[in-house]
């Protein structure tokens, strides 16, 4: 009995998922424990569902910099080979203002999105201030400002606030941590600070119940993205007096929208580089996710995908003029003339 030959050829048996049997490594700019450690976290059974081959994932740590010298890592140092996964930290807005030590080209990343993007920060004042309008803030001299140390995101906003509102010869008082400008706010060590609007109604929830401070204006991130309790809150762009200003303000929505992505390095194979993303996407999407990311950080995930931060990348405003301007509020010498 003769047997018929198979027109079955190599190519039609069923293929074995590349990153069935590895792992992936997750590089972390920042030290294990803290809340962004927990944001990568709470990823790493969603990304062990959706790739395909169901691999292993864990973290490597390499704080320092502000996520530059991970950024380096994954760019210069890390095998293209889709095992390596970045996540920064502060990269973006490194490379963006040029500061020293940065040895990547945002560009030339592959973006896998990040599991939080809406932020609202608002300037608010103690009640027992009196500053109880934006006019009354203008029209006060030395208004003293909490804030984290020199570099944190939350003194630059605090910075950016205080030179968008129009404050007159602020005092920044820096060098607190969360918890610690609260109580100094309600002490009356300081005037005003900035604190996100969820964070308020989190931690400090009798600050709105009570009335004991005056809300200001809000900055929303992403632009158009109304914070439910804060809606009626003008938004800070509102009072820019100029088109510098403007950009001002759209280059630190910008920073902070794009501020803590996951990357691939240049050179991954396209076809590793899209399994990722459609995990990504997936375990964006994927409720067991937004449970997870709530129980190890307290907050709620919002995330974005990697075509939308990609996008968001490329236009980050890249003036020379805004970025010096950017550059002087983040620094510690006195607000720049307006």
């Amino acid at each position: 009995m003769k047997l018929m030959e198979s027109s079955i050829g190599p190519r039609d048996l069923p293929q074995t998922p590349f990153y069935q049997g590895k792992t992936i490594t997750i590089i972390q700019g920042r030290d294990p424990g803290g809340t962004g450690d927990m944001r990568v976290r709470a990823l790493f059974p969603l990304l062990h569902k959706y790739t395909p081959g169901n691999p292993t994932v864990v973290s490597e740590y390499m704080p320092g910099g502000g996520g530059r010298k991970a950024a380096n890592h994954v760019y210069r140092s890390a095998r293209p080979d889709g095992l390596t996964i970045g996540s920064p930290g502060g990269m973006v807005s490194s490379a963006v203002l040029g500061e020293s030590g940065v040895l990547y080209d945002l560009d030339k990343f592959f973006y896998l999105g990040s599991p939080y993007s809406t932020y609202h920060p608002i300037f608010v004042s103690r009640k027992q201030a009196g500053l109880s309008s934006i006019e009354k803030l203008r029209a006060a001299t030395g208004v003293r400002v909490g804030a984290f140390s020199l570099g944190s995101s939350i003194y630059n906003e605090a910075r950016l606030f205080a030179y968008i509102i129009g404050l007159k010869e602020p005092k920044f008082v820096a060098g607190y941590g969360g918890l610690e400008v609260d109580q100094a706010l309600m002490r009356g060590e300081v005037d005003a600070r900035t604190s996100s609007g969820d964070t308020i109604l989190l931690r400090n929830r009798d600050w709105f119940d009570k009335g004991l401070v005056d809300f200001h204006t809000i900055l929303e991130i992403p632009k158009g993205d109304k914070h439910p309790q804060f809606k009626h809150l003008p938004e800070l762009e509102t009072f820019a007096r100029s088109d510098r200003e403007r950009k001002l303000v759209i280059l630190v929505r910008a920073l902070r929208l794009a501020g803590s992505p996951f990357v691939l390095p240049p050179g991954t194979p396209k076809e590793r580089v899209e399994v990722l993303r459609e995990a990504f996407r997936k375990a964006y999407k994927d409720p067991e996710f937004f449970r997870e990311y709530k129980k190890l950080t307290g907050d709620e995930a919002s995330p974005l995908m990697p075509e939308n931060l990609e996008r968001a990348i490329n236009e980050i405003p890249r003036d020379p003029e805004v970025i010096e301007l950017f550059k002087k509020l983040a620094g510690a010498e006195p607000l720049p003339p307006r």
